[in-house]
């Protein structure tokens, strides 16, 4: 299933929009701020961000430009009471893929979702890596065609390194999916992962580890 984050910190409109992408078979989740959003785009990799730009906090579209500054290549869809042309040219830089002004008919919106999907491929949840795939609704991973035994805890480990491609990702994130909070055994569960997959993340003194 094609999960999708919205951020709107109206909440009758964010209950509308979560109900409408489910009821239209996406796995919909809501935020009414950017507090909590990383840790999840960290955790669940969504397929796609629909966000605010006029957010309490911080503005929406400078959000977006942080995350695509860090490497978070995530689709997004905007969604702004503002029409005005330099607004939107400046929503485009700062990574949107598409623009809906408010108020807007929820059939638009599903058709731009649609759109945005199909330019990115996105179409089933399978994450690869070089030869290597995983497959996040069978858990299962493939190289070459044969498949690679992982225990359920290598997979997590696994599947945040694939989420997360372009960064190093630390200690502190690798023992919060694995829950344990020995550093020693982070070097344990890399080890034993990399046995199986050829050794492809490597550590970064000082901060963490990545994919080669």
């Amino acid at each position: 299933m094609i999960t999708i984050a919205i951020i709107e910190d109206e909440e009758d409109l964010l209950e509308l929009l979560e109900f409408t992408l489910q009821q239209n078979g996406y796995d919909a989740v809501g935020f009414t701020n950017t507090k909590k959003v990383k840790d999840f785009i960290i955790e669940e990799n969504p397929d796609l961000l629909i966000v605010d730009r006029n957010l309490p906090g911080v503005e929406g579209s400078m959000f977006v430009k942080e995350l695509k500054q860090e490497g978070y290549d995530i689709p997004v869809i905007f969604l702004t009471a503002k029409a005005d042309e330099d607004d939107i040219i400046e929503g485009f830089e700062r990574g949107a893929d598409d623009y809906i002004t408010k108020p807007f008919n929820m059939k638009e919106l599903l058709a731009r979702i649609k759109a945005v999907l199909k330019r990115h491929n996105i179409t089933a949840k399978v994450i690869s890596y070089k030869d290597y795939h995983l497959d996040l609704q069978n858990r299962t991973l493939s190289h070459d065609s044969v498949n690679i035994t992982l225990t359920p805890s290598e997979f997590r480990l696994l599947e945040l390194f694939f989420k997360n491609q372009k960064r190093t990702l630390s200690r502190e994130e690798i023992m919060e999916v694995l829950d344990i909070s020995n550093e020693k055994s982070v070097n344990v569960a890399i080890n034993r992962l990399n046995h199986k997959i050829n050794g492809i993340i490597q550590s970064v003194r000082g901060v963490g580890y990545k994919l080669k």
